[in-house]
């Protein structure tokens, strides 16, 4: 049955940055540098700088960066938001938290991504912004959103929790062509803390400021509040972290690359449907389809090969969601959702792992 392979093990992933870690939280400690500290601030100059970016905020998850961006354009109760069915909850979440009404479209059945033939359909007077979602770190083509939108003021703000990293398929950074782009930093994302922690990016100054005293109740210097906020700071002791393993990302994400180029080569199964990428994708999962999800995954336990679903359940049928939008069928999303399953994505499997795996795909 052989050893456990692991779906990620982000353990052995770190293991080379542990001690360098825990020696730079000593100076936190004696300074009591916690709350906003300078790590904060060093992190978030060194990520806007590898994004390509001007700014970066930082904030206390991916939820909240989103919701932040959202907060930050100010705009009317009841405007529309243009999201793909296919997603993570928080995407749609922090729509509805801002007061803002999300408007679902389907996605590419061959890449999961948001339709863009389907945006063209639901832009309306009351689009107020399209956010696309870079599903498990491949893009969206942004550059043909703003070909839609054209002269409309509508923004559009990039869902990137996955795909730190990434580029286009012209080479172009992401958060390029966006007004905001939002990042999560969950244990298991290409970059991930030990705990909770998120960022939003952007070239535009305004926003920036606004950004950083909405995180921080409102303030950018103390008992002076001149916005609405909510307190969501980026932990200082993670930012000590992530600066570490900022600086391994394009190494690790290669490494993901290698390993989703082994899987399109030699999973060979007609049973299996294979997710198509974007050119330059960071693989923050690497999806197949499959009918008999539940057989494969049997499998896969029984000879101790871990594997995941991103999602079960697309947003339409969420049960929060019930009444929002069960009217209409988002097709392509309800499909992946019911078939995906994300196979090992860790970095460090090594070619025995990877055959051991595509051989029990292949010979089911």
């Amino acid at each position: 049955m052989g050893k456990v392979i692991k779906f990620l093990d982000i353990y052995q992933q770190d293991k080379k940055i542990h001690k360098l870690f825990i020696h730079s939280l000593k100076d936190t400690f004696k300074k009591n540098d916690f709350i906003l500290g300078s790590a904060v601030y060093e992190f978030e100059e060194k990520f806007s700088k590898y994004c390509s970016t001007n700014y970066a905020v930082g904030c206390a998850n991916g939820t909240d960066a989103l919701y932040l961006a959202l907060k930050t354009l100010n705009l009317p109760k009841e405007s529309e938001v243009i999201v793909p069915a296919m997603t993570w909850i928080s995407t749609v979440l922090s729509i509805i938290n801002c007061g803002l009404k999300p408007v679902l479209v389907d996605v590419d059945i061959k890449s999961s991504l948001i339709s863009i033939n389907e945006i063209k359909k639901k832009i309306n007077t009351k689009t107020k912004v399209i956010l696309p979602v870079h599903l498990y770190g491949g893009v969206v083509d942004i550059k043909k959103i703003r070909k839609i939108i054209g002269k409309r003021k509508i923004y559009i703000i990039e869902d990137a929790a996955q795909a730190h990293g990434a580029l286009d398929d012209n080479g172009n950074k992401i958060g390029r062509f966006s007004d905001l782009t939002c990042f999560s930093f969950y244990p298991g994302k290409n970059l991930g803390c030990y705990g909770d922690g998120g960022i939003v990016i952007t070239n535009n100054k305004q926003y920036y400021k606004k950004l950083r005293k909405l995180r921080n109740l409102g303030s950018e210097n103390k008992h002076t509040h001149d916005e609405i906020g909510i307190n969501s700071r980026l932990d200082t002791i993670q930012a000590k972290l992530l600066i570490l393993k900022l600086q391994e990302l394009s190494k690790l994400n290669k490494k993901r690359k290698d390993i989703a180029k082994f899987y399109n080569k030699n999973i060979i199964n007609n049973k299996i449907n294979k997710i198509i990428y974007s050119k330059n994708a960071v693989y923050h999962q690497y999806v197949i389809l499959i009918k008999d999800r539940k057989s494969l995954i049997k499998l896969l336990n029984k000879k101790n090969i871990q594997s995941g679903i991103h999602y079960p359940i697309s947003i339409n049928k969420l049960k929060c969601f019930k009444n929002s939008f069960r009217s209409h069928p988002y097709p392509n999303a309800e499909k992946i959702a019911s078939e995906c399953l994300s196979l090992p994505i860790d970095p460090n499997l090594n070619l025995k792992d990877l055959s051991r795996i595509c051989s029990v795909l292949n010979n089911f």
